[in-house]
């Protein structure tokens, strides 16, 4: 029976857009430099490096322990978080998480990347950390977004996860996910991002800031003229049609199921989606699926 009370279970949702915990969100960026920059407050130090974090956003990998960076955005993640709970050391589980199709073939390579150093001190916005950890669960990206409301899905039902990256989908049908259908797809919001700048760049001969065109995916519009208005919401609407039309290759029926969506890319839906609100929910909660992280460890080491 888990009740260790001095441990903290930190659920962190690895997004390529943005990461996430209970309580924060920030930007997926990182850029190294061997002396402090002189600008920027997000500044992480560790080792002999400091890194500048939520500088743009995290380059699509297909393996999450690619590189360095997800380590260092794990860091920051729980400086943030911690520093929510009122600590700057502690012993630590993370609960983590993977595309579902990802999730056999790289579970433990993604658990012994994050472990590989279980005492880590750095300094984060020159505060100083110290943190054990103790273990990492990883556990399907989407699923537990909605692991703790099964209650609610009877009968058939579709869950997208429309991150940045990817779009997980999985099939729940009367509170229990289908093991055998679930798919991951790189059609993430970065996608209609390029679709955009690349259309701009065509029919305009210009393109805004990537901060603009995220702001105006969010809101549904922005400060701008009318020509390049159009062009964005074009792509926009294209984009979100292709989300349905990919859903409907895996036999998504309105009249049949029930489609939730989750994730940061439900604003696209809501923004710019032809649906019927009675047939489809978008979960707001962009922190939803890592404070589901985190209601499945507990879980996991309350049987323990």
């Amino acid at each position: 029976m888990y009740n260790d009370c001095n441990v903290e279970i930190i659920g962190i949702d690895h997004g390529f857009g943005n990461m996430k915990t209970r309580n924060t969100v920030f930007k997926s960026g990182v850029k190294t430099f061997d002396e402090k920059p002189p600008f920027g407050t997000e500044i992480l130090q560790y080792k002999d490096k400091f890194y500048l974090i939520g500088e743009g956003h995290k380059t699509f990998i297909a393996e999450k322990d690619g590189d360095e960076d997800y380590f260092i955005l794990t860091l920051t993640a729980l400086a943030k978080e911690l520093k929510e709970r009122g600590k700057s050391e502690a012993q630590v589980i993370l609960a983590v998480g993977l595309p579902i199709s990802w999730l056999k073939a790289q579970k433990e390579s993604f658990k012994q990347y994050l472990m590989k150093e279980t005492v880590v001190e750095f300094k984060f916005k020159n505060e100083p950390y110290r943190v054990h950890i103790n273990d990492v669960l990883v556990f399907p990206q989407g699923y537990a977004g909605v692991s703790g409301n099964m209650t609610q899905f009877e009968g058939t039902n579709m869950l997208a996860d429309i991150g940045n990256g990817t779009m997980n989908t999985v099939f729940i049908n009367n509170h229990k996910p289908r093991a055998d259908k679930y798919y991951t797809d790189k059609l993430g919001v970065n996608q209609c991002v390029i679709q955009i700048r690349n259309s701009l760049l065509a029919e305009c001969g210009s393109v805004p800031d990537d901060e603009l065109i995220e702001q105006f995916l969010i809101t549904g519009t922005a400060n701008i003229s009318d020509k390049y208005l159009k062009v964005m919401r074009d792509e926009a609407y294209k984009y979100v049609k292709s989300i349905f039309e990919k859903l409907s290759e895996y036999e998504y029926n309105p009249d049949l199921v029930k489609l939730y969506f989750i994730g940061g890319g439900g604003c696209l839906i809501k923004n710019f989606g032809e649906y019927d609100p009675e047939r489809v929910e978008i979960i707001s909660d962009i922190c939803a699926t890592a404070k589901g992280y985190e209601s499945l460890a507990k879980a996991v080491m309350k049987n323990a």
